[in-house]
C-alpha cells in the first residue's frame, strides 16, 4: 500500500461524535509510552501525522486520520501508567470501551505491546475484553529494535503462552520497529487486504 494522503480529520471524547461513515476504521491502542505515535507516523510516512512525546499519556482524545481517502486510521488514548488522576484515566477508558462497542465500521483494533517487556497484566487484560466483546483486533510488538533477537523471541513466546492460557487460537501478530520500519509492509499489507475485501 503506497499513502499519499493523510489528514487529520477530528479529535474528541465522545464516540458518538465520530465521523459518520462507512470507510473501514483501524484503531491503535496500547498502553502509555508503548510508541504508538512513531509507530502512527512510520506506518503513513508522515513524519508529524501524530505527536511524539517521552511523557506518558500524551494522547487523550479519539484522534481519526483520513488515509487515502479510503479508510480511517484512528489513535487511541493508552491505558496503564500517565500522569494524571485515577478518575481521568478510568474516564479515557471508559470512552475507549464506548468507542470499541459502537463503531460498526471498526474493522480491526491493533493492540500494541511493548516487545521489550514480560507480558503485563492489562495488556492481557485488555485483549481478552475485545475477546469477549467479539471485536476483531491483532497483536503489534512495537520496539523490536530495542533488544536482541534471542531476548526477542523469549518474549513473543512468553506473550503467545500466556495468551494460549485462555485463547484457543491467536489473533494476528505483527512484529515492529518504528527506527528501523520493521513490519511496516506486512501491517499496511494487512490493512490493504481488508479495505479491499470491504468494498
Amino acid at each position: 500500500m503506497i499513502i499519499k494522503k493523510a489528514e487529520f480529520v477530528i479529535s474528541n471524547t465522545d464516540p458518538d461524535l465520530c465521523p459518520v461513515s462507512e470507510k473501514p476504521e483501524f484503531a491503535f491502542v496500547g498502553r502509555s509510552n508503548v510508541g504508538k505515535s512513531s509507530l502512527i507516523n512510520m506506518l503513513t510516512g508522515f513524519g508529524d501525522l501524530a505527536k511524539v512525546s517521552t511523557a506518558p499519556g500524551k494522547t487523550r482524545l479519539i484522534n481519526h486520520f483520513n488515509i487515502n481517502d479510503e479508510w480511517f486510521l484512528v489513535d487511541l488514548p493508552g491505558y496503564g501508567y500517565a500522569k494524571v488522576g485515577r478518575s481521568s484515566r478510568q474516564q479515557w477508558l471508559s470512552f475507549i470501551h464506548k468507542y470499541l462497542a459502537i463503531r460498526e465500521n471498526l474493522f480491526c483494533v491493533f493492540a500494541l505491546i511493548d516487545s521489550r517487556h514480560k507480558p503485563q497484566a492489562n495488556d492481557i487484560e485488555f485483549m481478552n475484553f475485545m475477546g469477549e466483546q467479539g471485536i476483531p483486533f491483532a497483536m503489534v510488538f512495537t520496539k523490536a529494535d530495542k533488544l536482541s533477537r534471542r531476548q526477542l523471541e523469549k518474549n513473543l513466546t512468553d506473550y503467545k503462552n500466556e495468551m494460549l492460557n485462555s485463547w484457543e487460537e491467536l489473533p494476528p501478530l505483527f512484529v515492529t520497529s518504528s527506527g528501523t520500519k520493521l513490519g511496516r509492509d506486512e501491517l499496511l499489507g494487512f490493512i490493504e487486504g481488508i479495505v479491499k475485501e470491504s468494498k
